[in-house]
């Protein structure tokens, strides 16, 4: 039986005084940056994040950023950010999903898309090298859903 949370993680983040609006509630674009957190974490966990795929002659530049957004939160706050790598094939999609940690509401959905650019050659890959499948213990064909 595969591990459903192996391509998992989450991270918690207390809404500082400075990501918040004039309507005293977290600003929209903030978001991306709580993304990024969770991205982070999600890909250290399998020792490929930004240095890492620097390092392995790639480069994953975001293509697709898609946010829905269904909850304010306020300063002081707390969200729970869970990302979740679902495709890997040609591309690394990963989806996030961002609760109150008090309220166990959900605020946000979105997702992702990276491609991989070969840094070397500076040409994107039409299909995702094999350093991704290595570091995730993946093989091509598997559905991470």
């Amino acid at each position: 039986m595969k591990n459903l949370n192996k391509y998992e993680e989450s991270v918690n983040i207390k809404i500082p005084f400075h990501d918040i609006d004039l309507a005293q509630v977290v600003w929209h674009g903030n978001y991306v940056k709580y993304l990024e957190i969770a991205r982070s974490a999600l890909l250290k966990k399998f020792d490929y994040d930004i240095t890492e795929m620097l390092q392995s002659d790639y480069a994953w530049p975001v293509i697709e950023l898609k946010c829905r957004f269904t909850r304010t939160v306020q300063y002081g706050h707390e969200i729970t950010v869970t990302a979740k790598i679902i495709e890997i094939k040609n591309r690394l999609k990963i989806s996030y999903t961002i609760i109150d940690s008090d309220t166990k509401e959900r605020v946000c959905r979105a997702h992702t898309i990276q491609v991989a650019i070969n840094m070397v050659k500076r040409e994107m890959c039409l299909e995702s090298p094999e350093i991704l499948f290595d570091k995730l213990g993946a093989t091509e064909d598997e559905e991470l859903l």
